[in-house]
């Protein structure tokens, strides 16, 4: 811990701004029991804001010649639209995906953006511009969640909010094959692709069960995957902002430190 006086050390100040506000204090590497309060939040409020973007848009766009707003959004627009030509080829399917997957995009890049917000700001108004918060009775959030002055402002770097829209999408994709292509369409797939059958009855049953093994395999890599790359990259980002604060903190501890700092600003910018 660090000395009576003195700031946290470097490795203090990483694991307690990692931490979540939550209802529980997390003990297992992956505990989807917990609710990470501050993802929740700041997903709902990013989630709005994406939607009063593009509702604004929507609302100002006229058929003349485009201001650079609705230019710019239109650009979003096609270039979601023409991802969802490639993938969807049922027009009337695709009037629900593309404006779905253009929110979803949106949402996602707004998550993402939030690691660009100096690490220490929110946190920092969390702990002392809000005055029932940084309070030492037993009736603040203190004593109902157990954490002092947490508040992780990027809920993609949380893998419960990554992996809850990597399974939103697989849902998402379960109902769109069976809508298009219907129930038992779908399921002669998941029994003949990726291999095909044949005539014989014992290979076709051989066949037809390592299709549908390798179907579920895919369903579930794809989910795992989408879920833990997203994961994965916003909390290594997170990780390396954090380092490049604190190289600027070294340049006190020595007159070499001031490589440190050098570096810190090279980093930074």
């Amino acid at each position: 811990m660090a000395a009576e006086g003195m700031g946290p050390t470097p490795g203090e100040y990483i694991r307690h701004h990692l931490g979540h506000l939550a209802t529980d204090k997390q003990k297992d590497i992956v505990d989807f029991s917990i609710v990470n309060i501050d993802s929740v939040v700041v997903n709902i409020i990013l989630g709005a804001l994406v939607c009063w973007f593009l509702w604004s848009a929507a609302r100002k766009a006229t058929s003349g010649v485009p201001g650079r707003f609705q230019a710019f959004v239109e650009i979003l627009v096609e270039m979601v639209d023409t991802q969802a030509k490639g993938v969807i080829h049922n027009a009337t399917s695709r009037k629900l995906v593309a404006p779905m997957a253009l929110v979803v995009f949106c949402w996602v890049f707004m998550m993402n953006f939030m690691d660009l917000i100096p690490v220490d700001l929110i946190p920092f108004i969390w702990a002392h511009g809000i005055p029932f918060v940084h309070d030492h009775t037993d009736t603040g959030l203190h004593a109902v969640f157990g954490m002092k002055d947490y508040m992780r402002v990027v809920p993609t770097a949380d893998l419960s909010t990554t992996l809850g829209l990597s399974i939103s999408v697989l849902v998402m994709c379960l109902f769109y094959n069976i809508k298009i292509k219907g129930l038992g369409g779908w399921t002669h797939e998941l029994v003949t692709a990726p291999f095909g059958t044949s005539r014989n009855p014992i290979w076709a049953l051989l066949l037809g069960v390592i299709n549908f093994l390798m179907q579920m395999i895919e369903f579930v890599a794809k989910t795992v995957s989408h879920g833990m790359r997203l994961f994965g990259n916003l909390f290594a980002g997170e990780l390396v902002f954090m380092l490049i604060a604190l190289l600027g903190g070294f340049a006190a501890l020595s007159f070499s430190g001031a490589l440190f700092f050098v570096g810190h600003l090279i980093a930074g910018t």
